[in-house]
């Protein structure tokens, strides 16, 4: 049943297409009016909006001009918001001993810096009772085989919303994260039969998260006013055999 009370605005940065696409299909069930998102695929951004509805702005989050881009769009509007969430990143998979220094401070920026700088331009615009949602990873607890950056950046983020609690506080805004495992977007479908096997053998429940599971998950973090400064983890008992 969709849910029909309007519920006010949500910002989702990278809410154009994967687990982004699922939470903003969830949160238009719930009301909101949606501003996604994207870097440059122009094309899945058109047909997510038109679906659902939504506003779409296109602001790479590695790039340091998509901070104005956003907030701007959001000042000039006069718009309030009472959710965001940051789902945007970047992963690097280059071999640790072929890691170059931009591209790791790139990944640092779009997963790192840019949110940071983003939700102090958009404070201002935030609405008491307000709930802030980072996309952290498994990744970001487990150690990352196959990307240095992507593992630590997600880490960092953890570390970010726990510390975002006091920072937050006198504002009347709750923070908290989602740190899926392996979610079963484009990306995910497109690997080999043999590797979606491997890991599916290391999941209790022997499979990937359906995106709209997850996107659940986020809309118990909008929708319970209590639950602050947590790290919810969705990896369906990865790693239990």
């Amino acid at each position: 049943m969709e849910d029909t009370q309007t519920a006010g605005y949500a910002l989702i940065t990278g809410g154009t297409k994967g687990i982004g696409k699922a939470v903003a299909r969830r949160l238009g069930q719930m009301g909101y009016d949606l501003i996604l998102t994207y870097g440059a695929d122009t094309a899945a951004a058109r047909q997510t909006c038109s679906e659902l509805g939504a506003v779409s702005l296109q602001a790479d989050s590695s790039d340091r001009n998509a901070i104005d881009v956003i907030a701007r769009y959001v000042e000039e509007n006069g718009i309030r918001l009472d959710a965001v969430i940051f789902n945007a990143g970047l992963t690097c998979r280059d071999r640790f001993e072929d890691m170059k220094y931009d591209e790791w401070a790139r990944v640092f920026y779009a997963n790192v810096h840019f949110p940071v700088f983003l939700l102090q331009r958009l404070l201002r615009n935030m609405n008491r009772g307000g709930s802030v949602i980072f996309t952290g990873s498994l990744m970001g607890i487990l150690p990352h085989a196959m990307s240095l950056s992507y593992g630590v950046t997600k880490a960092s983020t953890h570390a970010l919303v726990k510390n975002l609690v006091k920072f937050l506080s006198p504002y009347g805004i709750r923070v908290n994260a989602v740190a899926p495992g392996f979610v079963d977007t484009e990306w995910q479908k497109n690997k080999p039969a043999e590797i979606r096997r491997s890991i599916e053998s290391k999941i209790a429940l022997g499979r990937f998260c359906d995106p709209d599971e997850l996107a659940g998950i986020y809309k118990l973090l909008i929708e319970n006013a209590y639950i602050n400064g947590e790290i919810i983890i969705a990896d369906g008992g990865y790693a239990y055999k």
